[in-house]
């Protein structure tokens, strides 16, 4: 598996907003495009910063071919809804990773 990672830091004035449009929209419209198998959203632990808080949300594609796909036909339109939704609000950054190995208890 790839993982496409992006690391959010949300202004804290709109996290709760942010936070519930992620769950409601984005992610759904980026699993709607088929890339990608599943997704989860995390929240940074033990660094308080007053401006905000920061994500980590995690796509997972079965190969890069989909990561491929994802950046041509849908990042530019996915990407742009969130800048224009909050814009000045939150610095990101993307990152991809190949999952080596899943391990289950």
């Amino acid at each position: 598996m790839i993982v496409y990672n992006v690391t959010i830091k949300i202004d804290s004035n709109v996290e709760t907003e942010w936070l519930d449009w992620m769950q409601s929209y984005h992610i759904p419209d980026m699993l709607n495009t088929g890339c990608f198998e599943d997704a989860k959203i995390q929240k940074l632990l033990g660094y308080d910063d007053e401006e905000g808080m920061t994500y980590s949300v995690q796509y997972r594609a079965k190969t890069m071919e989909d990561i491929d796909r994802y950046q041509a036909d849908f990042a530019p339109k996915l990407q742009k809804e969130h800048t224009d939704r909050y814009k000045d609000r939150f610095v990101a950054f993307r990152t991809l990773l190949d999952e080596i190995q899943h391990f289950n208890p």
